[in-house]
């Protein structure tokens, strides 16, 4: 009867444990987590912007005669967008020009004096600089005579005009800024420090813009130091196939989307598998090995919404991690 009873109390202990085992087994979930290159998404609202603009001034002084362009027109490469009076710079280069002739008459007269003993080597001497002073001359007052015309250095919009026909015009006063339209619409969006270092120069980006939908961009700047407002990053991404202007304007939103992967390994772990932080900064979660469980600590890659993304080696084993139902968990430390 003793024996009998000893049976039935171990049948007992074994249903308990089984029992036990049962529930356990069924409280919590596990995963295999693998060791994965970091890759991510990067999901911003950035603006349009020009990458390049263009302030045009006149070289010389002057009345403003002609003014072919305002704000928001568009023009075409060489057009005369902009003149002075140029009576003025006119008169000017024709007696520089003058002066240039009489120079050269005054040597021809010089050599012949010479060759006939009337003259010296000094005099021709000093007609031949006098030729070189009014070349000199002649030259500076052509070249602000040109420069009194502006012409478009290429197609594109004026953005800002800054005078009124009429006015004078002081050298190196701004009286358009203006913008290409090839090659120079970029979206500039503001990354943090750890964003900006996952991105590179020339990678690809998608933008969505409300006129044209969704295109292809490229990252074309990269700051070296972040700007003083906020300690952000602005990068520019490139637009390369938009040079219509067909109701895009500086100033619209855009959304980017950019994915990469980075050169380091990691475990990704749903968010619901961290069991804590410690006082080391490390993720604290439950590991599966065969049937035993423990707790192990990590160092933290990165942390979102969704994952907890922990430093790990290429060579690294995958790990056995409970992913929920940790709390009911009761593990000796």
């Amino acid at each position: 009867m003793k024996s009998w009873n000893s049976f039935i109390k171990f049948l007992m202990i074994g249903i308990t444990l089984s029992a036990s085992f049962f529930t356990l087994s069924q409280s919590y979930d596990f995963e295999q987590i693998i060791v994965e290159p970091y890759a991510d998404t990067i999901k911003r609202t950035g603006k349009l912007d020009f990458k390049r603009t263009l302030n045009l001034s006149f070289k010389s002084s002057g009345y403003l005669a002609e003014l072919a362009v305002d704000e928001g027109q568009y023009f075409e490469k060489d057009q005369l967008i902009a003149s002075l009076d140029t009576r003025e710079l006119l008169q000017n280069k024709n007696a520089t020009y003058a002066e240039l002739l009489q120079a050269k008459r005054e040597v021809n007269r010089q050599q012949k004096l010479l060759e006939n003993k009337l003259s010296s080597e000094q005099d021709l001497d000093l007609a031949l600089t006098r030729v070189e002073t009014s070349r000199a001359n002649y030259q500076v007052a052509f070249y602000h005579f040109e420069k009194a015309q502006i012409f478009a250095p290429f197609s594109g919009v004026v953005l800002n005009r800054y005078t009124e026909l009429g006015e004078l015009q002081s050298p190196g006063s701004n009286v358009l800024k203006i913008a290409a339209l090839e090659q120079n619409w970029v979206v500039k969006v503001a990354l943090t420090g750890n964003e900006v270092s996952q991105v590179r120069l020339g990678q690809k980006v998608n933008v969505s813009l409300q006129a044209l939908g969704g295109v292809i961009g490229e990252v074309s700047k990269i700051p070296a130091i972040a700007n003083t407002e906020g300690n952000m990053f602005i990068i520019e991404v490139l637009l390369p196939n938009i040079n219509l202007n067909n109701g895009i304007v500086a100033g619209q939103i855009a959304e980017i989307t950019i994915d990469f992967t980075s050169d380091n390994f990691v475990y990704r772990l749903p968010i619901s598998a961290l069991v804590t932080v410690n006082n080391n900064g490390q993720a604290v979660v439950i590991v599966r090995n065969e049937q035993d469980l423990t707790y192990q600590s990590y160092d933290i890659y990165r942390l979102d919404n969704q994952f907890v993304y922990l430093f790990a080696s290429v060579d690294d084993q995958p790990l056995q991690i409970v992913t929920s139902g940790w709390q009911h968990i009761s593990i000796g430390k």
